[in-house]
């Protein structure tokens, strides 16, 4: 707390506060209450003038996409901030690449001035605390990176007992009203997916049970969970075979707990990749089943039929480049002979190829 500030008036000051959810185990001093408290004794004490004050509380560090972090940046932009101040350098973040970024190259082109209190760190003085920011930042990346390594571990023990670490069961389940990690049936939507394993074993397609879901106005997994959706379309809240298909090809209708779909890249990123089916967590029995085995195996059978692969023995320029004016999604092109028997692309909308009969059954 020696820093000193010469012209007070000068600034006006964005105090920072931050709190991540791996940080509430810590000693109670990481509290916000107590960070803004710290921080509000040192503006007081070198009388400066606080524009606002920012509170990510729950945000990881690793990200810098949190939003009181971006409004204050937003702030900046429009010149109503030219001094942040920190309780601590890792309040700020724990991606060294990006605290440095910041520190080293936003903060300085935008004139404005960082303090960290307990890092002894002031950018608008020349101090040794300032030359060796960069090690302090890739110790607190590496603390990230060691708290993401043990929370990736207590999780896929979880997932090998079984116990469900998803955010939302399957279409037809609910979390256990009082056992924590425990599914049990949703009796509200049970009955519809109970009917569209009937459906598709007495030979419907996917493409036609969705057709006549959307017909019957059955709301969509999602609609019904009342998920957020990132881009609505005109299909958004339509059943679509791809969505009945998956669903028929589920493990945790007949009782077992399928994890592990996905695993995220890094743990600086919220990007995920797919899983090979082989490297997926599956238990056996952990939950009450919706459907009996042998109409699950047969109704697998008549799916996996129907499967075919499409050769490709063209390409196009323009690949990846045309997007659908409605969906927003890329076209594809499709090779069909015209009637003198010539071969001519044409570009569709995957999407409306999808839905396009969703009103009708065939």
């Amino acid at each position: 707390m020696y820093l000193e500030i010469s012209n007070p008036m000068d600034y006006r000051v964005a105090l920072y506060i931050r709190l991540s959810k791996e940080d509430e185990s810590e000693e109670p001093s990481q509290s916000v209450q107590n960070q803004e408290s710290l921080l509000r004794e040192f503006v007081q004490q070198h009388r400066l003038s606080v524009y606002d004050t920012y509170i990510d509380d729950g945000w990881s560090g690793t990200s810098f996409d949190r939003p009181a972090f971006q409004r204050m940046i937003a702030d900046i932009e429009a010149k109503k901030v030219n001094m942040v101040i920190t309780k601590d350098l890792s309040r700020l973040g724990r991606d060294y690449i990006m605290t440095g970024h910041y520190m080293e190259r936003y903060f300085p082109e935008h004139r404005v001035r960082y303090i960290s209190l307990l890092d002894g760190i002031d950018t608008g003085v020349d101090s040794t605390a300032n030359d060796i920011t960069p090690f302090r930042a890739i110790m607190n990346d590496m603390y990230a990176k060691d708290i993401s390594k043990k929370i990736k571990s207590v999780k896929r023990d979880k997932q090998r007992k079984g116990q469900f670490i998803g955010g939302k069961p399957v279409y037809g389940y609910k979390m256990h009203p009082t056992e924590k990690n425990k599914i049990v049936i949703d009796e509200e939507v049970a009955p519809i997916v109970r009917w569209i394993f009937s459906l598709a074993l007495s030979g419907m397609s996917c493409r036609n049970i969705a057709a006549l879901l959307n017909q019957e106005r059955v709301p969509t997994p999602a609609t019904y969970a009342g998920l957020p959706v990132a881009k609505p379309g005109p299909y958004t809240g339509l059943w679509s075979s791809e969505r009945v298909s998956q669903m028929l090809q589920n493990e945790t209708y007949i009782g077992n707990m399928v994890q592990g779909h996905s695993v995220k890249i890094s743990y600086k990123s919220k990007k995920c990749l797919k899983q090979d089916p082989a490297n997926w967590v599956v238990v056996e029995g952990t939950h009450e089943p919706l459907v009996d085995l042998e109409t699950f195996q047969k109704v697998r059978m008549l799916v996996n039929s129907r499967k075919y692969t499409r050769s490709r023995t063209y390409d196009f320029l323009l690949k990846g480049l045309i997007f659908c004016h409605e969906c927003g999604y890329p076209l594809a092109v499709l090779n069909r002979k015209n009637t003198k028997g010539e071969d001519v692309l044409y570009f569709v909308c995957r999407t409306y190829q999808r839905f396009t009969k969703a009103d009708k059954v065939e």
